[in-house]
């Protein structure tokens, strides 16, 4: 992968100039690039990293959905896959192998907006065979970052 695009997806708010001098390039040209990248729509937007944990009041419930699809003729998963995607909760949609053919990445306020969403939203759509949601329930790792505090376990040790 190019180097600059690297660097980007490591910490996408470094300035020109400080890439210029990672790469051995002129800011000028770091900045055309970047431009450059953004016109194409390689680049397709910049995004925090935020560790919902540690935002008071933070009301975020996030799933993983595996989706198994009839895909159409002539369109194969991409016609369900785009109109699952238009739903404001689906922050993602991947096309994967294995027992399932989408992964969805949805966010609701509780758990049980999503599971509304999927008994009355994606469920019944045409060509939807079946889903499995996996509640996620903490987050280690994320994007290469480290999430939450490290260090001792706090809960309590029950022995038997």
């Amino acid at each position: 992968m190019d180097q600059l695009l690297q660097i980007l997806s490591g910490n996408a708010r470094l300035e020109a100039k400080k890439i210029a001098v990672m790469t051995g390039e002129t800011e000028e040209a770091v900045a055309a690039r970047i431009a450059q990248y953004e016109r194409e729509g390689v680049i397709r937007g910049y995004k925090p990293l935020i560790d919902y944990n540690k935002v008071p009041d933070a009301e975020l419930v996030e799933a993983l959905i595996e989706v198994k699809v009839s895909p159409k003729r002539n369109y194969g998963f991409e016609e369900i896959a785009h109109t699952i995607a238009d739903y404001d909760e689906v922050l993602s949609v991947y096309l994967m192998s294995g027992g399932y053919d989408l992964l969805l990445r949805v966010e609701g306020k509780s758990f049980k907006d999503i599971a509304l969403f999927v008994c009355q939203r994606l469920s019944v759509l045409e060509g939807v065979l079946s889903t499995a949601t996996h509640f996620l329930l903490s987050r280690y790792k994320e994007s290469g970052v480290m999430m939450g505090e490290l260090g001792i376990d706090e809960r309590r040790n029950v022995s038997f």
